[in-house]
């Protein structure tokens, strides 16, 4: 499977992303700048987490008018594997790839600690591998997920809430919510399930040096499934 990892100006995680599906899991990757125009022959497509063009005006909303942002947003809409983590969920709500905005977290403090993620549906294209639960860190002071009643209740009866955070014993308590988002998701899928977005950062669990390597699976069930596909 090819990957293409976007890099903007601020992109902090595009060398872990890179590491991970190339070195970890030996497949093709390549780095994408954002000043590019066409993806070539990728299968997935990753926005990798950081602080593009350096958040500023807000998180995500200079870097969706990248000039390779286009072909991402095209590529998606034909059926494209696409991954927004962190700062990339941020540019995909931005782009309208996906619902919802990812707004300021509830106590309004940057937060870096490890979460643990509940696996709310477990036959999307990017989870068909995952254990019922994985570790993931965070690292991000605009990660709670705001949408309207009506986006919520769409994705909670369409189960394209993919991941939401709980306790080390897999309950979604509000106290293993860290950063105030409806419902504790972490992570959604859009309808056609293709496109994926979560702030916690699975690349950064995908190795048992840094972990338990549960981050990995996401990878793994991308893989799996774009075979499958295949």
């Amino acid at each position: 499977m090819r990957f293409g990892i976007v890099t903007f100006p601020g992109s902090n995680c595009d060398q872990d992303a890179h590491h991970v599906v190339s070195h970890v899991l030996g497949h093709e990757a390549r780095f994408i700048w954002h000043k590019e125009t066409d993806l070539e022959d990728v299968d997935c497509v990753i926005l990798p987490g950081g602080f593009s063009y350096g958040d500023y005006l807000r998180c995500g909303a200079i870097a969706r008018f990248s000039p390779i942002m286009d072909a991402v947003v095209r590529f998606a809409n034909e059926g494209g594997y696409v991954i927004g983590i962190c700062n990339g969920f941020q540019v995909l709500t931005e782009t309208g790839l996906l619902p919802g905005v990812l707004l300021r977290n509830q106590g309004l403090k940057f937060i870096c600690e490890d979460t643990r993620l509940v696996v709310a549906n477990g036959h999307s294209p990017w989870t068909v591998l995952c254990p019922e639960t994985l570790v993931a860190p965070i690292a991000h002071a605009e990660g709670c997920y705001f949408a309207s009643p009506e986006v919520i209740g769409q994705l909670e009866e369409q189960g394209r809430v993919i991941f939401r955070y709980a306790s080390s014993r897999g309950e979604e308590l509000a106290e293993s919510n860290p950063n105030g988002s409806i419902n504790n998701i972490a992570g959604i899928i859009n309808e056609a399930g293709n496109v994926l977005g979560m702030m916690p950062h699975p690349e950064r669990n995908s190795e048992t040096a840094l972990g338990d390597a549960s981050g990995a699976a996401i990878f793994r069930s991308i893989i799996h499934s774009f075979e499958a596909r295949a």
